[in-house]
């Protein structure tokens, strides 16, 4: 899962610099509005790339880990309706 969220990550950083390069380098020659869409298009992408990039998914156990104490362990495996071996 983590590969598949840093190859997301990274297509999402060059897709905002493309943006902006194409932007400037090539749009603004005919439509200067349309460039400066394509950079506030290109403003929110890093954002959404760093939440993409850091969410948990349902195979990162990070959640379920003991934490060292028995006693809250188990307390929270009742919580979660878990039996504990």
């Amino acid at each position: 899962m983590y590969a598949r969220r840093r190859h997301v990550y990274f297509a999402m950083m060059g897709t905002c610099l493309t943006l902006f390069v194409l932007a400037w380098a090539v749009v603004r020659l005919w439509s200067v509005p349309v460039a400066v869409g394509m950079c506030l298009v290109a403003m929110v992408i890093p954002p959404l790339a760093a939440v993409v990039a850091n969410r948990r998914g349902p195979d990162d156990r990070w959640w379920d880990d003991p934490s060292g104490d028995p006693k809250s362990d188990e307390w929270w495996d009742e919580l979660d309706g878990k039996r504990r071996r």
